[in-house]
């Protein structure tokens, strides 16, 4: 929890905006978990900020959907659930149809040799069990497929999408059950971008998103479930 205390890196920008970008990505990232107080003080002593720019920052976040306002009880970091889970991932599975389509016709063989050291790199952080390089070399794994397509927008479209399933990500990454089939699933896709296959490569993406879906969904439900049992004692 205490990595994401780090305002330094944007010395540029206004504190409120600093303060905002800070604990935006430790939401996303999950060093701030659903359901989470997020306290005032504490918060400011953290960051080394006055109390201001943590409300002002808080209200940016509770537009954003990411922390909710409770009256009496103070601010929290809104719980994931499946609405937003299942609109996001929505989006993304029809953008990644395109991008490994277009991967497809367009990956060189210096982006193929780099995506293969990428994959043998995930599969070593899945072996160490740490979650934070396994979140990273899934990145780097994803990023050099969206480069690979030479379509800027898409690319930037795709960031942008990404910032928003970091804490469905995380949660799944936390499922270690299901590593062995996202390894099989990156190198099958590995295998479809080295034929231009697209139809199997549409394919297989569109079932990495399904199955992270449906983990996460089940993480939800066994979420709320335990919520419920907590209300009812």
């Amino acid at each position: 929890m205490e990595n994401y205390f780090n305002a330094t890196s944007d010395e540029y920008l206004p504190l409120r905006d600093v303060v905002f970008k800070t604990l935006r990505q430790a939401i996303l990232m999950g060093e701030l978990t659903p359901g989470q107080r997020l306290m005032e003080i504490q918060l400011a002593n953290k960051l080394g900020v006055s109390r201001t720019p943590i409300r002002e920052a808080m209200r940016k976040l509770e537009l954003e959907g990411l922390v909710v306002m409770v009256p009496r009880k103070g601010a929290h970091v809104a719980k994931i659930n499946q609405k937003g889970l299942h609109d996001v991932l929505e989006v993304r599975c029809s953008l990644e149809q395109l991008a490994v389509e277009l991967a497809c016709e367009r990956i060189t063989d210096e982006e193929l040799n780099k995506l293969h050291e990428a994959i043998l790199a995930f599969n070593k952080a899945v072996e160490s069990k740490d979650l934070s390089e396994i979140a990273e070399k899934d990145v780097v794994l994803h990023d050099i497929i969206y480069a690979s397509t030479k379509n800027d927008r898409l690319i930037v479209i795709l960031n942008n999408l990404r910032e928003q399933l970091y804490r469905y990500r995380i949660e799944y990454l936390k499922d270690y059950d299901s590593h062995p089939a996202l390894i099989a699933e990156h190198e099958a896709l590995f295998e479809a971008l080295c034929t231009h296959n697209i139809a199997t490569a549409k394919t297989t993406i569109t079932s990495h998103i399904v199955n992270q879906a449906m983990t996460v969904s089940r993480i939800i439900e066994e979420e709320n479930a335990k919520d419920a049992n907590k209300t009812a004692k």
